[in-house]
């Protein structure tokens, strides 16, 4: 493995660029889909962050961005605030049907036609990387120029866990019935119209016998004041905040269960291959940084595995199998709001762990939206990297497929290399700066590609991942 000072890990890519357009997953558009990919050999949790804090993803090894203003339908990077989580009406239905299993054993009679799925980038694909293994790689010096690069069999991809699951990647699997139809009920409720109900605009109604006993006891107090009686304190009547706090997350995940439960669900998790190279830190999570397979046992039987990075800041959500007998579960949407439980946990051992990204929002894709609301929530902007609360996002989406959520006209990026030759390259297993490489190749024709590159991660990559040239 390649070090740098500190005896820590650089990340080696290769750049493919993203001219080319590839089949949508979402629209089955045959050349609708454009993104920029990177083959990863090997990469620190940190710059992983960075990248996805710019709109990257990963698909094992492979990293991509899509070109959101030119692929059919764009794809924002979507995070929520952990800590601020509340489930909706429907994440709670889900974590009941859930208790409601394994209470007493019955799988829902409703059959749905399984979380959706979709292909983020099967068609599009990395290229074949080239022969690059950075475990064989030695310590280099900066000045060792001569030697040349160790060839190495060709990495493999990460194998399926589960024989015959459905695979559900976290941009498609994170949707079951109920949050459909509260996403219908949600768009309704914007305008309320006669005969529909309540309006949601105003608080909600207080029945009338709590109104009544309210104002006797406030009489009471208001008589016992009057009659000078110190020695009576008549208690404050509880508000309906102070009477029926909201239920966490975490206590709908460990309700309590009869003694005579029919059936038994765990929740391990294992280290996984990953391009991200496992660290630790004395202010960050006991199980470390990285990539972990988290599994779902029923009975001794797996029937689901998700795959988490976690990072320095979240915990990002890449995918999911689960078995199709248990479809009727919404294991998807179950799993999220495990992760979710996961990254507060985890916020408990590094408090700036707070954040759980959902991989992309797709608004263009009416299924796809189902991550909206997973509340509170941001998108970030496409072209000034900033974070944007999601309510704000939606009208420009509504009007727009492609939309700048930051409002400032005078916001840039704020992280953008103003100098490519600062950008670092791996030539001949020397580390060195664009600049000194195309000296030694005396007037390198790649200015221009190494130029998108390092516009696409930003400074803080361009400056710390190293570009690998043939």
């Amino acid at each position: 493995m390649l070090k740098m000072a500190g005896n820590k890990s650089y990340t080696i890519v290769e750049y493919f660029g993203g001219d080319c357009g590839y089949r949508c997953g979402y629209c089955k558009n045959d050349e609708g889909n454009f993104s920029h990919g990177m083959w990863s050999h090997t990469m620190t949790v940190q710059d992983y962050q960075d990248l996805i804090d710019r709109g990257w993803r990963r698909s094992g090894k492979y990293v991509y961005k899509p070109k959101l203003n030119k692929t059919c339908c764009p794809q924002y990077t979507i995070r929520c605030h952990a800590l601020k989580f509340q489930p909706s009406k429907s994440h709670k239905k889900v974590l009941k049907k859930i208790s409601k299993f394994i209470s007493n054993g019955e799988l829902p009679k409703e059959q749905n036609d399984g979380e959706p799925m979709d292909s983020v980038c099967d068609e599009a694909g990395p290229r074949e990387p080239s022969s690059v293994c950075p475990s064989e790689v030695k310590r280099a010096a900066i000045t060792d120029i001569e030697k040349e690069l160790p060839e190495c069999p060709a990495i493999t991809e990460v194998q399926k866990e589960v024989a015959g699951a459905v695979p559900a990647d976290s941009e498609t699997s994170r949707k079951d019935p109920e949050s459909v139809a509260d996403e219908r009920t949600t768009a309704a409720a914007a305008a309320p119209k006669p005969g529909m109900g309540a309006d949601p605009g105003r608080p909600p109604c207080r029945k009338a016998r709590d109104l009544r006993k309210e104002r006797r006891l406030q009489k009471e107090q208001i008589r016992q004041h009057a009659d000078g009686d110190s020695s009576i304190v008549s208690p404050t009547p509880p508000t309906q905040a102070q009477t029926k706090q909201p239920k966490l997350l975490e206590d709908f995940i460990s309700e309590s269960l009869p003694d005579n439960f029919s059936h038994c669900l765990e929740f391990r998790r294992f280290l996984c291959d990953s391009p991200l190279e496992a660290e630790h830190s004395p202010d960050g999570p006991e199980v470390g940084y990285g990539s972990f397979h988290q599994q779902y046992w029923l009975d001794g039987r797996i029937v689901a595995v998700g795959v988490i990075d976690i990072l320095p800041t979240c915990v990002s959500s890449v995918y999911l199998y689960y078995h199709p007998d248990f479809a009727s579960l919404s294991l998807g949407s179950y799993s999220a709001l495990r992760e979710i439980a996961f990254t507060r946990q985890l916020q408990k051992q590094s408090p700036k762990l707070s954040y759980y990204y959902l991989g992309f929002y797709i608004h263009s894709c009416p299924k796809m939206r189902y991550k909206g609301q997973y509340r509170p929530s941001d998108l970030l902007c496409p072209e000034t990297y900033a974070w944007v609360p999601i309510e704000q996002c939606v009208p420009q989406l509504e009007n727009s497929r492609y939309a700048r959520f930051n409002q400032d006209p005078d916001a840039g990026d704020a992280r953008v290399l103003k100098d490519v030759g600062r950008a670092l390259v791996l030539y001949r297993r020397a580390v060195m700066p664009y600049a000194a490489y195309s000296r030694k190749r005396k007037g390198s024709s790649d200015e221009m590609e190494v130029q998108q590159y390092a516009d696409l991660v930003g400074q803080h990559c361009a400056e710390r991942i190293l570009l690998y040239r043939a």
